[in-house]
């Protein structure tokens, strides 16, 4: 008996250094937005590609005040557009969503995990490798896209911040004056 209750501490202390493994502090993404921060676990094990570039984006500043260009009630969030969402170095409203970053497009990373209230996903053009900066956070269920777009992440905590990200207007939700991502930085902070 003694054998059995060593074998399952074992067992349950090893599950937990697997998990803290898994979710290392760099393997979060905090998201500063105007009704508190928004923390986001990635996922490297489903979409590593996508995963670095977003956490070499962040750690370069890139996404800081960057537009929610895109945002549509009941269905999802979009930012991530450092070329043209720069709410402080020129935001273009017509132009927000069609840009990128310097770094190149990056191959697509589909898996089975579906798209549920607070997935992150990466945005692209109808060709499936050309995911680049832009990401959406999910408002609520999407299986259209499971298998189609690329999951990063899941909102872990601040999803009411995030419901309260200023809605679009019209079917393709473009925002005018739209909220922004204050600060993005790679971590729990």
């Amino acid at each position: 008996m003694k054998l059995l209750h060593l074998a399952l501490a074992g067992a349950l202390f090893l599950g937990a250094a697997i998990t803290n493994a898994v979710a290392a502090d760099d393997d979060f993404l905090t998201i500063q937005l105007k009704d508190g921060p928004v923390v986001i676990q990635l996922m490297p094990e489903v979409a590593p590609k996508h995963v670095a570039q977003i956490k070499e984006l962040a750690k370069a500043g890139e996404y800081d005040n960057v537009a929610f260009h895109r945002v549509i009630d009941g269905f999802m969030a979009q930012t991530g557009d450092v070329e043209f969402g720069d709410m402080e170095n020129g935001f273009n409203a017509r132009r927000a969503g069609t840009g990128g970053s310097k770094l190149p497009d990056i191959p697509a990373e589909f898996s089975k995990t579906p798209f549920e209230r607070g997935t992150v996903g990466m945005a692209r053009s109808q060709n499936p490798n050309s995911a680049n900066s832009q990401f959406f956070i999910m408002f609520d269920q999407g299986p259209f896209l499971n298998g189609k777009y690329t999951v990063v992440g899941k909102v872990v905590s601040g999803m009411e911040a995030v419901d309260k990200i200023k809605r679009g207007e019209g079917g393709n939700g473009e925002v005018s004056d739209p909220d922004r991502m204050i600060k993005v930085t790679v971590g729990k902070n």
